[in-house]
């Protein structure tokens, strides 16, 4: 199988009204988990990387290790740079074998946004990669990006900044947000800036940050084995579908990952108090992410039969 760029999984998913999952990992299991359901769905998939992540685990490392276990498993998949924070970082993972790369410049002056974006999308294109970029700002914190407010995307200057930088896709800001606490009330998508947006993006592929539903079985279990997650709360899963039947063609999702495996480690280290082999608990946090991605694929993306 192969590392492909996004462009002609977008061009499908917007075509066809669904979005593709963007399943951040760090280690062997989680990869393995994500590409298994995919494979068992016949689901297009985004295997995307943070700073972090690549940190972790190594560059040169993830790169063969998601090109192995995307041979093994059987599923093409696009490897991507989440929230790149600077130009040598994204070029960095494009030389690695990134066939998609983020820069992430919302926190930046416009212009600044721009130029950098500009900057990444003419070292990526020539190497037949996908750049995605940001546009406004979203609160709360997942990995290194943290923000204390949210400013949603404005649609004349969505259309600005694609035309002069060239970029491939568009992450916008309509009320999602980091992390595992989206939410002190109630849950609410500006599905009118969405609207304007494809109105004045026709055929233009959107992107959704901080879209994890935050699955509250999985909080529950995590409590109930020792964890202390109170107050968590995600995007309740009608209207991440609603959005993948718009522009909205690729959905970012971290923290519904890390939830239920943690959640799944957590309960077999409590009920095998006398196993320590890793392969044993890892392998049930590795179940527990197959799980949640199948859920995704049939509940929010609606992405089977995508490949």
């Amino acid at each position: 199988m192969a590392l492909v760029n996004t462009k002609e999984m977008f061009k499908k998913a917007y075509e066809g009204g669904y979005s593709i999952g963007a399943f951040n990992i760090s280690d062997l299991e989680q990869l393995q988990g994500v590409l298994e359901a995919c494979k068992e769905r016949n689901s297009a998939v985004i295997i995307q990387a943070s700073k972090s992540a690549i940190s972790y685990a190594g560059i040169d490392t993830l790169v063969k290790l998601v090109k192995a276990a995307s041979d093994e498993i059987g599923v093409d998949c696009a490897l991507h740079l989440d929230h790149g924070p600077n130009f040598e970082m994204a070029k960095k993972c494009i030389d690695a074998g990134f066939t998609s790369v983020m820069i992430d410049g919302s926190h930046l002056d416009y212009e600044e946004n721009v130029a950098i974006t500009k900057q990444v999308v003419e070292y990526a294109h020539p190497k037949n990669v996908t750049v995605e970029a940001e546009l406004g700002v979203l609160a709360g914190t997942e990995d290194d990006v943290t923000s204390d407010v949210h400013k949603y995307t404005e649609p004349d200057q969505a259309v600005d900044f694609v035309n002069r930088t060239g970029v491939d896709s568009l992450a916008i800001a309509i009320g999602t947000s980091h992390g595992a606490f989206k939410f002190k009330g109630e849950a609410k998508l500006r599905f009118d800036i969405l609207e304007e947006i494809q109105s004045k993006l026709p055929n233009y592929p959107i992107v959704l940050h901080g879209a994890s539903a935050v699955d509250q079985d999985a909080v529950a279990t995590c409590n109930k084995f020792g964890g202390d997650i109170a107050g968590a709360k995600g995007v309740p899963v009608e209207m991440l579908r609603k959005a993948s039947e718009m522009a909205v063609c690729k959905i970012n999702m971290d923290t519904d990952l890390r939830l239920a495996m943690t959640a799944a480690i957590r309960k077999f280290m409590a009920e095998n108090p006398k196993e320590f082999d890793p392969r044993k608990y890892l392998g049930a946090g590795r179940d527990a992410i197959k799980d949640v991605v199948l859920g995704k694929i049939d509940t929010v993306l609606g992405s089977k039969d995508s490949l």
